[in-house]
């Protein structure tokens, strides 16, 4: 242990403070991850963020059922939810263009996404097909548990 006298400041190598405070701020997100980890772990409590749902556009009710069996085919999945026809404006080659679409809400664990998204930019029709994910930050952990179980780790 080091002991001041006062008045005598101590010794501090010029360029380690900076140096310090900069591996501090660079480990911290990974300490404070494992802390969550752990602190899960140890109270069975949910880490948001875990899964995602997915939103993935298709042309009609025939393409959205086989890209969502593919999808569970793969296990890349807990469900696949095939919502009806929707109204889509958006901009296309500079043009505003107007359609129905069909609406899958891909349920899964976020480690997944890209994964899923690469298949299914293989196998869905569109040039640029819209998958979008967002994070669940919370939800009925029984279901949460269920898509934990039902999805395969990576």
């Amino acid at each position: 242990m080091l002991f001041l006298k006062r008045g005598v400041s101590p010794a501090v190598t010029p360029g380690v403070l900076p140096e310090v405070l900069a591996l501090l701020l660079l480990t911290f997100p990974l300490l404070q991850g494992l802390a969550v980890h752990l602190h899960s772990f140890l109270t069975g409590s949910y880490i948001p963020g875990t899964h995602s749902i997915a939103l993935v556009g298709c042309l009609n009710e025939h393409i959205a059922r086989d890209i969502a069996r593919a999808i569970m085919d793969k296990k890349l999945a807990a469900c696949v939810n095939i919502l009806p026809k929707s109204s889509a404006l958006y901009f296309w080659k500079g043009e505003l263009e107007e359609s129905t679409e069909i609406l899958l809400l891909v349920k899964t664990r976020t480690s997944k996404i890209g994964e899923l998204s690469s298949y299914v930019r293989s196998i869905h029709p569109f040039e640029i097909p819209e998958i979008i994910s967002l994070p669940i930050e919370q939800g009925n952990p029984l279901y949460l548990r269920w898509m934990e179980e039902s999805v395969p780790r990576d």
